[in-house]
């Protein structure tokens, strides 16, 4: 089992561990001293045992934290899951309906006739003109 030493609070402390839980043990040892140089830093030096101790509460606090946030989070996902599952079971929308205007056959014919008088217009003109 390998032995790593660690620094809390300028102090150093041998600490067994399991094969390859070294580099979380540094790290956790890291937070923890880190917490430890905050009260060091406000309050001045102290028992090793009341150092610890406040710092793993300090580590605590913010570890319940985050566990709030994380229910919070959570509870909001699962709000967000439940509507995005009643969207995808629900009927599909109805489509929108739109109208396109019909051009009666009356007007169309209309529109033939005038196309055709303007014609036999443009026709005569040419006439007069050529001759």
């Amino acid at each position: 089992m390998p032995e790593v030493t660690v620094t809390i609070g300028g102090r150093s402390f041998d600490v067994a561990c399991q094969e390859g839980e070294q580099i979380y043990l540094r790290a956790a040892a890291g937070m923890l001293d880190d917490e430890a140089q905050v009260i060091s830093d406000q309050i001045g030096r102290m028992p090793e045992a009341r150092m610890l101790l406040m710092a793993g509460l300090m580590l605590a606090d913010k570890t319940a934290a985050v566990e709030d946030r994380i229910r919070e989070v959570e509870a909001q996902l699962a709000e967000c899951t439940a509507e995005l599952d009643a969207l995808k079971s629900a009927p599909p929308p109805e489509p929108d309906r739109i109208e396109v205007p019909v051009i009666p056959a009356s007007v169309t014919e209309t529109l033939a006739e005038l196309a055709a008088r303007a014609e036999s217009l443009a026709a005569a003109i040419e006439e007069k003109s050529a001759g």
